[in-house]
């Protein structure tokens, strides 16, 4: 087990938006944020994107080589390169997600890794979890209870991170540790991106709306947006998350619409699943900081702001990066594993107490040592 102390660790993140692996170095000893490294983004091409595309919704056991593929090449060109780094987080790409049901699957080898980049990676950070009741998701919860406290906040706040899918994180930071009663509550909100990004690449061959510049031409079709509203999972009280295409019959909804009413149907809707989540909040916070691609949607970012109470501002607003936020979650609950604290607790997923969750693969030839303990 490593022993307490400082480490460079490096983490790797493959959303459920499939545009491509980040990369990223933090400076902690698990429970500190000391400081932050070199990050890289590694796109996929878009003959990759369509090999992981048509693998999502499989199970282990699935013939998914192509796929395997793609992700170990990918994130072995994004992690390479780093120099000294005693640890790697692995989560790999997520392709199916059913807590409730068949579990959760995300796809990479964290032995093959690291045998590839002769550095102990953790890797599998979600088995334990379910395994346990949790619902496995979200895990960055706990980087964003670190973040906090790096950033002097005093005052409940929140982090949005607006991926494929869309989760909240509501923080204490008065708490001492984020496996505390009441220091955390995090859930998935709905759909973000995902469905947004599908309808421009099937209509448009983007693969985003850049700049909300259809939405902005485009009118929210309100009788759309109340039927996406009478989803049962919005009456659900979290902890609760999903899989990145549990909303599928969304676009359905927006079919008859031209494309920008459409894209601008869908970013509303994305919007309104984070109103209805922030009334979840156990205090209204003083502010909401949005990582991942939403905040780069002037229109979602706006329709958040217009309609709640507490500022809502990218994470730059504070000196972090949005870009990066969640390779660097897995970097720091790499160093929890390795350590034997908590990567998720009661309030982050509903598991029944708190567990460190994640398998930790070291190369056979391996020399390092992680901060003097080894694994």
């Amino acid at each position: 087990m490593l022993k307490a102390g400082r480490i460079r660790a490096l983490g790797a993140m493959s959303g459920t938006s499939l545009d491509g692996v980040d990369a990223a170095v933090v400076d902690t000893d698990g429970e500190r944020i000391y400081g932050f490294g070199d990050s890289v983004y590694r796109a996929y091409s878009a003959q990759e994107q369509a090999v992981l595309s048509a693998a999502l919704g499989r199970w282990p056991g699935d013939d998914l080589d192509e796929a395997l593929e793609v992700v170990q090449r990918a994130h072995i060109e994004a992690l390479s390169g780093f120099g000294d780094v005693g640890l790697i987080g692995f989560h790999g790409q997520t392709l199916a997600h059913e807590p409730q049901g068949r579990g959760t699957h995300q796809l990479g080898d964290g032995d093959a890794l690291a045998e590839a980049l002769g550095v102990p990676v953790v890797w599998d950070f979600r088995s334990a979890d379910i395994r346990l009741g949790g619902e496995g998701a979200p895990l960055a919860p706990f980087y964003h209870f670190a973040c906090a406290q790096w950033m002097g906040a005093t005052a409940p706040l929140a982090f949005l991170n607006l991926g494929g899918v869309g989760n909240l994180t509501w923080v204490d930071p008065r708490k001492n540790r984020p496996e505390e009663e009441g220091a955390l509550l995090a859930f998935d909100t709905g759909p973000a991106n995902a469905p947004i990004n599908d309808v421009t690449m099937a209509r448009r061959g983007q693969p985003f709306d850049r700049d909300g510049a259809l939405a902005r031409r485009g009118e929210v079709a309100q009788g759309a947006l109340e039927l996406f509203l009478d989803e049962p999972y919005f009456l659900r009280m979290p902890p609760k998350s999903l899989d990145r295409d549990a909303f599928r019959d969304m676009i359905a909804l927006v079919e008859e619409l031209d494309d920008a009413d459409a894209v601008a149907t869908l970013t509303g809707m994305s919007a309104a699943a984070v109103l209805r989540g922030m009334e979840h909040c156990p205090e209204p916070p003083e502010r909401l900081l949005v990582t991942g691609g939403g905040r780069k949607n002037p229109v979602l970012m706006e329709m958040l702001r217009v309609a709640l109470d507490c500022p809502v501002e990218p994470v730059e607003a504070v000196g972090l990066d949005g870009d990066m936020l969640e390779a660097q979650a897995f970097a720091h609950l790499a160093v929890r594993v390795a350590r034997g604290l908590p990567t998720s607790c009661p309030g982050t997923t509903g598991v029944r107490a708190g567990v460190s969750g994640g398998t930790i693969s070291r190369p056979s030839n391996a020399i390092r040592t992680m901060g003097g303990g080894g694994a």
